[in-house]
């Protein structure tokens, strides 16, 4: 049985918790609702009853229809080129920023494009940044909250100082933080953790906010593939948050369990997009390039973070935009971005 919304009848769940409690079949019920669920709701019987699953936007394995199979981290893993083979319709640049500005909300992704497709993204956000959050914590000055937003998507895949960020904005500090509390709470944005390590010193220790959808970044600040195709930093941040875009849920699915970090050293000389720590501390990290051809050059920090950690680097991806796989140094490849589905 579905119950879908279940926070607007909370009570619902005394009902659930009873039936649960006396026959224990697994799978009976599958409760689905909005944050406000657990914002809302003071008592929360389902603990040991229930079993949480974050839900996010569609990947393009699933718009594609190419369900099903090992999750791409998974794959990395295992250090086998054969294992990673991108997809046999793989985009080229053009392509993958389509792919992004169209985002995985179902309504925008599966029925709509152009003009259409741009009006309901634009839509969603003003019904988050007013009606939503209103439900949720009531008046916020929604102008303020908008220029906000607009910074962290201006900032989404990086690490801007939080102090830029709110004077960007025109607010202060409590206000930013308390926005930012909002904005991860509404699940649309996520901070990605630093990885630390006991091989490793002198790492920044700052997490990296990500707009939990590449194509909340477009809307919010009006873009389309040709404005984003002339800008070399919009571009990377877009493919960035793309692929993490089609990582994230899979970590939901991967065996492994693997959690996802950043890293970058104080200094700034070295810098991995992001490393997925599997079990026994072993881990396996992907960089990400708006380059058709890339070099081993592109691979110089998986080079280092490979020959530090040893035997606990499984393997390293340079993802890029171009259509071919190859090896750039032991353990670390090139893979297309259609990897991720293929």
């Amino acid at each position: 049985m579905l119950l879908d919304e279940w926070q607007a009848v909370p009570s619902v769940l005394g009902a659930v918790k009873r039936a649960v409690d006396d026959d224990a079949g697994a799978g009976r019920f599958l409760l689905t609702g909005s944050v406000h669920a657990d914002l809302d709701t003071q008592a929360w019987p389902g603990t040991g009853r229930l079993v949480r699953v974050e839900m996010y936007g569609l990947t393009a394995r699933e718009i594609t229809g190419r369900p099903g199979g090992q999750p791409f981290l998974d794959r990395l893993a295992h250090a086998d080129i054969d294992a990673l083979p991108p997809a046999a319709d793989s985009p080229d640049l053009l392509g993958y920023v389509e792919l992004a500005l169209a985002g995985g909300f179902p309504e925008a992704a599966l029925r709509l494009t152009g003009a259409s497709r741009r009006a309901w993204l634009e839509s969603y956000i003003d019904q988050l940044l007013t009606r939503d959050v209103e439900m949720l914590v009531g008046h916020r000055d929604p102008h303020l909250l908008r220029r906000y937003f607009e910074a962290l998507a201006l900032s989404s895949a990086g690490m801007a100082d939080s102090k830029t960020l709110y004077q960007a904005a025109g607010i202060d500090r409590k206000t930013a933080i308390a926005y930012e509390r909002l904005l991860t709470n509404l699940l649309v944005l996520d901070t990605l953790p630093a990885w630390t390590s006991n091989r490793l010193s002198r790492l920044v220790k700052t997490g990296k906010r990500y707009l939990v959808d590449p194509s909340l970044i477009a809307a919010a600040l009006r873009l389309d593939h040709v404005a984003v195709l002339r800008d070399g930093n919009l571009l990377g941040r877009i493919l960035d948050t793309f692929v993490v875009a089609q990582i994230r849920p899979e970590v939901e699915l991967s065996p492994a369990r693997p959690r996802l970090h950043h890293l970058r050293s104080r200094d700034g000389g070295h810098e991995v997009d992001l490393i997925a720590e599997l079990s026994a501390n072993r881990v396996v990290a992907v960089e990400i390039k708006a380059t058709a051809s890339p070099r081993v050059d592109d691979a110089r920090h998986l080079i280092w973070l490979r020959d530090r950690l040893q035997e606990r680097f499984l393997a390293g991806a340079v993802l890029h935009t171009g259509p071919r796989s190859f090896q750039l140094a032991e353990r670390i490849f090139a893979l297309p971005i259609s990897t991720l589905w293929g």
